[in-house]
């Protein structure tokens, strides 16, 4: 309390001591200091985030479309009625042939708790669009992946010779071209 109190009688012997243009000018670059401090704690943040409200607003509003897109499929999926174990499986054939063509090969898992699937060279487009087929249709969901980026392009059935036109794009590194290897074993429901 002693330093305060000196400090207190210094003010005081020193401020009359100044002329009143001095004490104005002092009073004026005060209230500057203390407008500007005010502005950078209380105001500026608060406006910075007024103006920046809209954009996080319409991201928001994004995400939440996506979350009740996926809750519809996910209610959508609950509502089918149960699959037997062979209607998955014959679903999960006839995707597997349709979608993955003669790049996979399916073959069931031991005691019948799945199916595995072996992928050579198979299209990334095509493979997420079986592996939606599984789930929607077969029921079936990955229970183990196993996928490297394949380093050869699709091999064409022995009877075709490869043409300049499809093998342009993968020499390029079409991001379209980009192929799998590897395996996927799909859970079936229960029998």
């Amino acid at each position: 309390m002693k330093g305060l109190d000196s400090l207190k009688a210094r003010w005081q012997a020193w401020w009359p001591a100044l002329e009143p243009r001095e004490q104005r000018m002092i009073a004026i670059a005060a209230a500057l200091v203390v407008l500007a401090l005010f502005w950078w704690v209380a105001l500026a943040p608060a406006l910075r985030t007024l103006s920046s409200a809209p954009a996080e607003h319409a991201q928001l509003d994004v995400q939440l479309q996506r979350m009740t897109s996926l809750q519809t499929q996910a209610k959508a999926l609950q509502s089918q009625p149960r699959a037997s174990r062979d209607d998955a499986m014959r679903g999960l054939e006839t995707s597997v042939r349709q979608n993955l063509g003669p790049n996979a090969q399916m073959q069931a898992a031991g005691a019948g708790e799945g199916v595995t699937i072996a992928l050579r060279a198979a299209p990334a487009d095509a493979l997420a669009q079986w592996l939606g087929q599984a789930r929607s249709n077969a029921r079936a969901v990955p229970r183990e992946v196993h996928l490297t980026r394949s380093t050869q392009s699709a091999t064409p059935p022995p009877s075709a010779s490869p043409s300049p036109a499809t093998s342009a794009p993968a020499a390029t590194g079409d991001s379209s071209r980009v192929r799998w290897d590897g395996t996927v074993v799909m859970s079936l429901p229960a029998r």
